[in-house]
């Protein structure tokens, strides 16, 4: 076991491990030592506090933790673990997992519907992940589930889900501003991507795909601002050259607040 069963202590990372986590992962190269030594300190104290599980008959190995723990404590090198306080177990199913939502529309009309989901982040609870989801790494656009449901639980942080963490007040006048800019032209320029697509073309289908490779970031983004924050904090960590393209002055605050550019450090590996 490379974890503690409790919290008394925390137990180093074996190195061939944690070269075959680098390998896998490569936003996780070109750190330097000490910084490397930050994250695997990091995850050790994750691992030492958090409860990995696995659903419908997933049995979740050493290895899958640390691919987890690497990811979630990833966007928390600056501020560490605290933000991630409000919960203890995090939930693995071998694949997307079903749950219930309801939506009262216009005229007060409930209605009840099956989502499926790669991940959720629940509000003062757990974090819910697909394996499939957390493994697969190839895709149209920079994508980490496991980073954009911590990124949620950082915004949390200050009890409110707004694309917007908890930060000093200097920092957060000129990301809020960022944001909302950021956001606004992403919706415009997806909206124009929409307006793009014949009208015998599935918007949902392979065939819109090359349209909407025309963002920088996954159209999901559009949801809101505290999706928008999720998934370009995905980019950023995973891809973050589009991002820092499509939006400067945002990325700017994510490079102050995150603590590295991770352009710079990708480009040195």
């Amino acid at each position: 076991m490379i974890f503690p069963l409790g919290k008394a202590r925390e137990l180093p990372i074996a190195p061939a491990l944690w070269q075959q986590q680098v390998a896998q992962m490569p936003f996780l190269r070109g750190f330097d030592e000490a910084q490397s030594e930050r994250l695997r300190t990091l995850i050790a104290r994750f691992l030492s506090d958090k409860t990995i599980t696995g659903a419908h008959g997933l049995v979740v190995d050493d290895a899958m933790r640390v691919t987890i723990a690497a990811q979630a404590c990833l966007p928390a090198m600056r501020h560490g673990l605290e933000p991630y306080a409000d919960f203890v177990e995090i939930v693995v199913y071998p694949s997307a997992f079903a749950v219930q939502r309801q939506v009262t529309d216009d005229d007060g009309v409930v209605h009840e519907f099956e989502d499926e989901l790669s991940g959720e982040a629940m509000d003062k609870g757990p974090v819910v992940l697909s394996w499939l989801d957390v493994a697969q790494t190839d895709g149209d656009f920079p994508a980490n589930v496991v980073i954009h449901e911590f990124a949620h639980k950082l915004d949390r942080a200050d009890g409110e889900a707004d694309g917007c963490p908890p930060m000093p007040a200097r920092l957060r006048t000129r990301w809020q501003r960022a944001l909302e800019r950021a956001y606004d032209q992403f919706a415009a320029d997806l909206e124009s991507i929409e307006d793009d697509i014949p009208a015998h073309v599935d918007p949902e289908s392979d065939e819109a795909d090359a349209y909407y490779a025309r963002l920088p970031i996954d159209p999901y983004a559009a949801t809101d601002p505290a999706e928008f924050f999720a998934v370009a904090a995905e980019a950023f960590f995973v891809e973050p050259e589009p991002l820092a393209a499509a939006f400067p002055e945002l990325y700017g605050c994510f490079v102050e607040y995150f603590g590295e550019d991770p352009r710079g450090r990708l480009a040195r590996d």
